[in-house]
């Protein structure tokens, strides 16, 4: 072994937050746009689609600062991506009314993010 535990989980990570914080920036702009793309009929827990859009918007923006730290390697990055992806996974279950195969996919997904930042070991570095 050449590397600490779970260094290419943090690297998986940071794709996945990348992956994540470019789509929630792209729906956070069609849902401030009011675009057809979001269904007429759903529920969102906040007042309304350009409060949601906002919202998710500013995770995707939050996604990709973490995801930008945590390719710099230092402790800070690592913990702000799992306060990121934290917050991604609440935000996940918040839009389950509206689109709930793609939330619990999302949820898992930040899940999986937070995992695998918490099982690396820095002291093997």
């Amino acid at each position: 072994m050449d590397g600490p535990r779970g260094a290419g989980r943090v690297v998986f990570a940071a794709v996945l937050l990348m992956l994540g914080g470019v789509l929630n920036v792209i729906y956070g702009i069609a849902a401030i746009g009011n675009s057809n793309f979001y269904s007429d009929h759903a529920n969102f827990m906040f007042s309304n689609l350009k409060t949601w859009g906002w919202v998710v918007l500013i995770i995707g923006v939050l996604e990709l600062f973490a995801a930008f730290s945590l390719t710099r390697g230092n402790t800070y990055g690592r913990w702000f991506a799992i306060g990121v992806g934290s917050l991604n996974a609440v935000a996940a279950l918040l839009s389950i009314s509206a689109y709930p195969l793609w939330s619990i996919a999302i949820f898992g997904l930040s899940l999986w993010i937070i995992h695998g930042l918490f099982v690396y070991d820095e002291s093997a570095a």
